[in-house]
């Protein structure tokens, strides 16, 4: 569909983290115009008392109550665009019943999920993965998981990877794609506080988090069956993934490391250039030379890596915004190429130096 129109626009989910970063961004998309936004916790409050940092574009603002959908839905014209950062295990109730609410009022919904609930095509591997039951499993087959840069969308909606997840992916699929590395990938990597979301639990109160630094969930964290399940239907290859996160102590990004046996006799040079022509074509993906690093990337949809190599070795780096690239941006990305819009609209503002 291509539209150089202003597309309704809502926002499921709308006083976290993910959400707020999803309003800054709408808010100077050429064609994408924020409607409503939901949530539960929130519904009748100001936006700005959530988003103070959001207050000159949120004027009188207030988040809107679930019971309004229909009412909201009813008003928007043509088709909308939805975004649900709602909770894990809550999302896919509340995007099925905006989709049935939308199919009465004959309007069609193009739904971007930045939760985990449409990241597997198989209800069994999401129960098994999550501990609960899925809220929509009829609507498994109508998601698309991945990351825009590999490839193209194959189903009538997306859910985005988590941001672990598009980190990794970034620095892994062009080496199992290429058959640059043996399957045995060695992942370490280490995510800023925002990633555990807006609620405080100990591991991201800044006592404990500030000028500390260790693993969680070594080897067995719940984004390894989605990092294999994505790799393997994007490269055709399945790897074998040995990942240790890192608590960091600072709010935004992740830096990732992957490290695997060369299958091929090339040296650093040479895989850069493989990864840099790989990626070509993918705007927000620059490969750089030395070791890439968070400052450059915080706060925008732009991912840097780099290689190191040697003796039959190799290791990739990867770095992202975990809110914006690993979330709110790389969805806007998907849902701009949904809509007909450029792919690199409403995201190409460059970082705020010395954060």
């Amino acid at each position: 569909m291509k539209t150089n129109a202003t597309m309704d626009t809502i926002v499921l989910g709308a006083s976290g983290y993910v959400a707020g970063e999803l309003v800054r961004l709408l808010s100077h998309h050429p064609s994408l115009k924020l409607t409503a936004a939901f949530s539960e916790s929130s519904a009748g409050q100001p936006m700005a008392s959530v988003f103070p940092h959001l207050h000159p574009i949120l004027e009188e603002t207030a988040f809107r109550s679930y019971r309004e959908i229909p009412e909201v839905v009813e008003r928007t014209s043509g088709d909308v665009a939805v975004f649900s950062a709602a909770n894990h295990g809550d999302s896919a109730r509340k995007v099925a019943e905006l989709l049935e609410t939308a199919a009465v009022k004959g309007t069609r919904a193009h739904v971007v999920d930045l939760s985990a609930d449409f990241r597997y095509s198989d209800a069994e591997i999401y129960e098994a993965v999550y501990g609960k039951a899925h809220g929509a499993p009829e609507l498994l087959s109508k998601f698309y998981c991945g990351l825009p840069e590999h490839g193209k969308k194959t189903s009538e909606h997306i859910g985005h990877p988590g941001c672990f997840t598009t980190a990794v992916l970034l620095a892994a699929v062009p080496l199992l794609k290429l058959s640059i590395v043996e399957p045995d990938l060695y992942v370490s990597a280490v995510t800023g506080s925002t990633g555990s979301g807006r609620e405080p639990k100990p591991t991201t109160h800044h006592p404990l988090r500030q000028s500390n630094l260790f693993a969680y969930q070594p080897l067995v964290h719940r984004h390894v069956p989605e990092i294999i399940s994505v790799a393997e239907r994007v490269s055709g290859v399945a790897p074998r993934l040995h990942f240790v996160p890192h608590s960091g102590p600072f709010a935004r990004g992740i830096h990732v490391t992957v490290q695997a046996k060369l299958s091929v006799d090339l040296d650093q040079e040479s895989i850069s250039r493989e990864i840099e022509r790989f990626y070509e074509a993918s705007p927000f993906v620059r490969v750089v030379s030395g070791t890439p690093k968070l400052k450059d990337v915080v706060g925008s949809n732009y991912a840097q890596l780099a290689v190191a190599a040697r003796e039959g070795s190799v290791a990739v780096f990867s770095v992202v915004d975990n809110l914006v690239k690993g979330a709110a941006g790389g969805g806007i990305q998907w849902m701009n190429r949904i809509v007909g819009s450029p792919e690199t609209a409403g995201l190409t503002a460059p970082v705020a130096g010395w954060l």
